[in-house]
């Protein structure tokens, strides 16, 4: 039998729907179709979620640490209304100038989650953004990058510049799930 990877998701454009002017309130969080359904399977599969996403408003000043807390209160109240248990929720609030180590594309926030909840080595990243496939790529992970959120113009962006490529390229968190589900049965 597999052991469980863990799967790191990004939150913006893959879990909601990202805004241009940032998601500063709890009104603001709408969750794509089908993401909170996609999520379920994946933890009734047996794998580890954790949230983990640049908050660069706070650190820009366009909201406080208190207010991306309320927006994950009404997460993790959707999340635990959909039956599923409490997600960890790591957040970098640094402005992209402060050169931080949990600022994606650094590791910071996947080396905390891997040391507090004692994951093993490897999972999956998936995200809407080159920084979260980069992430992804520096923490050892298998990426599957989303066309929702800003996924379609960061792909236009990755083959223009020639960056590093996904591991996969999917239209949502659904197909992405889709992808776990089906290299993570025996």
């Amino acid at each position: 039998m597999r052991v469980k990877l863990p799967v790191f998701l990004d939150r913006d454009g893959v879990i909601n729907e990202n805004r241009s002017d940032y998601v500063k309130k709890p009104s603001e969080w709408i969750p794509i179709p089908g993401a909170i359904a996609a999520m379920k399977n994946l933890y009734n599969a047996g794998h580890q979620l954790i949230v983990v996403t640049n908050q660069s408003g706070i650190g820009r000043g366009y909201y406080t640490s208190n207010a991306v807390e309320l927006v994950h209160e009404v997460m993790t109240d959707v999340f635990k209304a959909a039956d599923i248990p409490p997600v960890p929720i790591m957040y970098c609030p640094h402005h992209p100038e402060d050169k931080c180590g949990c600022r994606k594309p650094e590791t910071g926030m996947i080396d905390q989650a891997k040391l507090d909840l004692n994951l093993p080595h490897g999972g999956w990243m998936i995200g809407d953004a080159h920084s979260d496939m980069e992430l992804g790529r520096r923490s050892g992970l298998t990426t599957i990058l989303v066309l929702t959120g800003r996924g379609a113009d960061q792909l236009e962006i990755i083959k223009a510049e020639n960056l590093a490529k996904p591991d996969h390229i999917t239209s949502s968190l659904v197909s992405a799930v889709k992808i776990i589900l089906d290299h993570s049965t025996p």
